[in-house]
């Protein structure tokens, strides 16, 4: 027993520690679903006790409904044929008064009747021979019609002035479009001219009239009304006639003929409800069948109902108890938001002063603590900035001292050789080199002092390498007041001459084009020294040394890439393309800019 409630307590406590660590112990939950399952609750229970009652009652209104609809169709048929029973004697009265039938008058009165009821479809009388005495519309009988061996003419016949109906049929008496009619018929015996005679009057009525009376009944979705003959068990209507005719559908008619009231049968192994009654004076039966499991679906209606009531319900009270702790813990969530932007490196957030009042006092300081955290944070980033931007203008600012002792010491030799014009040259571009790189403390200068600078370092270059190689500039004339950073070329023209044109066995050419491109700027250094491959290019961007030891190694190159990028943004800086034995071109590729723009610039700053 105590294992038992160890395990038991254990259980429980491993449950709750599962349910803290997920979102189902969040105060929106337990707010939400405490509601809703105690309203649902009571709902269900008030659902079951109200269930059986709201069903029986409706089974036995559906039962009701389905017999006042049979009676309300046998009605309206009673009353159609009745109304139609009427009309044939006043035809009858009309066509054969004082036992002729012959006259305009005759005609006249005929032919209002047919205009007046659009169900009337033909008037015909024949003789017992079956000889065409006057019809309206007037037409000719065809031979093909066998009109003595038509049901309703030996019904006129047999049963002597009595009004009989037949079963629905084509009419097919008189050329022209065939419909479906009802035939009332009836043998009279008149006298004329002193003689008695048998002649037979037939009224064709459109069966559309008592086809619609029948269809606009509605017994359910699948529920339907068919009539029978009572004297033969002929099917007169059915909603689905071309299935009984093609076998594929058939009514239990020997058990509707002796039925009275209601009954149920099953066809097609679905159960059904069959509510007969006889109309009147025409021999016909009314047969309205309606499936029990649509009666049943009553009380699926019912409980679909029910179901439906408790889910609005619940939907209700999860909205209303959603509503209740979203107000309740939305400042929370809202403040963990706020966190995890800041721990993903956000600090441009900030908390409204809302909420409950303990909520409203961790809003304040959350908002003091990152206020204080941006503030340090652009602190470093502005003393890292100013750090870098000051290591770069040092080393833009540095003279490599091996080319200025290589360069005086070579002054040394040319003065010891007498050769006092290459001396005034070299001493001429020293001095204009210094100038240009001091240019009185500017960064920016424009592309032609730039070029000016290139050339005078180019100049003492080629003296000192004694003239291993020969270099070229030219510009775009519209590029040459263009603004620049100072000493881009210079670095690179270095890193040509040291690492490309110096191990070269042939005559070394460094070619230096300025042009636009689009929206750049561009400088394009080419030389025909020894090339480098894909890895020396990529270490020189990455500021990693080319070579192991030797003045100009590679990262001056990489500070005039990082300087550009620092400038102008990362859209910009060098390009590499070389090839082993056949040159190496850098293309400098900076925004366009004028002076003019750049004195709006700083005025702006």
């Amino acid at each position: 027993m105590r294992t038992f409630a160890g395990w038991i307590s254990s259980l429980w406590l491993k449950l709750r520690s599962r349910l803290r660590s997920s979102r189902v112990s969040s105060i929106r939950f337990i707010i939400t679903w405490s509601f809703s399952v105690f309203i649902v609750l009571v709902l269900t229970i008030m659902a079951m006790l109200l269930h059986d009652k709201f069903t029986q009652a409706a089974e036995r209104s559906a039962e009701l409904t389905t017999r006042q609809i049979v009676d309300q169709v046998s009605y309206n048929l009673e009353d159609y044929v009745r109304s139609m029973s009427h009309l044939y004697r006043a035809i009858e009265e009309h066509m054969l008064r004082d036992g002729t039938w012959e006259g305009d008058q005759v005609d006249k009165q005929l032919d209002t009747l047919l205009s007046s009821r659009e169900d009337i479809i033909s008037i015909t009388l024949l003789d017992s021979t079956g000889h065409l005495l006057k019809n309206r519309p007037s037409a000719e009988i065809k031979q093909s019609a066998h009109v003595t061996q038509q049901g309703w003419f030996q019904s006129a016949l047999r049963v002597p002035d009595h009004l009989s109906f037949s079963l629905p049929h084509i009419q097919n008496m008189y050329t022209g479009p065939y419909k479906w009619v009802v035939s009332m018929s009836k043998g009279i015996t008149v006298r004329q001219n002193g003689q008695v005679r048998q002649v037979i009057l037939l009224v064709d009525i459109n069966f559309k009239q008592m086809d619609e009376l029948s269809r606009r009944v509605s017994l359910g979705q699948r529920g339907y009304v068919y009539i029978i003959d009572e004297s033969a068990g002929n099917i007169v209507y059915h909603p689905q006639q071309q299935l009984m005719y093609m076998g594929l559908k058939s009514e239990n008619i020997e058990q509707a003929l002796v039925a009275t009231g209601s009954y149920e049968d099953e066809a097609d192994g679905q159960k059904r409800l069959n509510a007969v009654k006889s109309v009147a004076n025409i021999g016909w039966k009314i047969v309205g069948v309606a499936y029990l499991d649509e009666i049943m679906t009553t009380r699926q209606e019912v409980n679909g109902y029910l179901i439906r009531v408790l889910l609005v319900v619940l939907v209700l009270v999860i909205l209303v108890s959603l509503f209740l702790s979203s107000s309740l813990t939305r400042p929370i969530r809202r403040m963990e938001r706020k966190m995890k932007a800041v721990e993903r490196g956000d600090f441009n957030v900030e908390l409204p002063i809302e909420g409950p009042l303990e909520v409203e006092r961790l809003s304040r300081r959350f908002n003091l603590m990152v206020y204080k955290i941006r503030t340090l944070m652009s602190e470093i980033i502005h003393e890292q900035e100013q750090k870098r931007r000051l290591e770069l203008e040092a080393l833009q600012a540095q003279i490599n001292p091996h080319f200025l002792y290589n360069t005086l010491n070579s002054v040394v030799r040319m003065v010891g050789m007498s050769r006092n014009e290459e001396v005034i040259t070299m001493i001429t571009s020293l001095s204009r080199l210094f100038r240009i790189s001091l240019s009185q403390g500017k960064t920016i200068i424009t592309v032609r002092e730039e070029l000016e600078h290139a050339h005078h370092y180019l100049t003492i270059q080629q003296m000192r390498f004694k003239r291993k190689f020969n270099f070229s500039m030219t510009a775009d004339q519209d590029t040459l007041d263009c603004l620049t950073l100072k000493l881009v070329l210079q670095p690179l023209i270095e890193n040509a001459i040291v690492h490309g044109i110096e191990y070269h066995m042939d005559e070394g050419c460094i070619e230096i084009r300025v042009y636009r491109e689009d929206d750049k700027l561009v400088f394009r250094i080419t030389d025909n020294g020894v090339g480098m491959t894909e890895e020396q290019m990529s270490k020189l961007l990455m500021g990693s040394p080319v070579v192991k030891s030797g003045a100009g190694s590679g990262v001056a190159v990489r500070n005039v890439h990082d300087r550009i990028q620092l400038y102008y943004g990362e859209a910009y800086g060098l390009e590499f393309e070389s090839e082993l034995e056949e040159g190496t071109t850098v293309w400098i590729r900076i925004p366009i800019q004028s002076e003019r723009e750049e004195d709006d610039a700083h005025d702006e700053q």
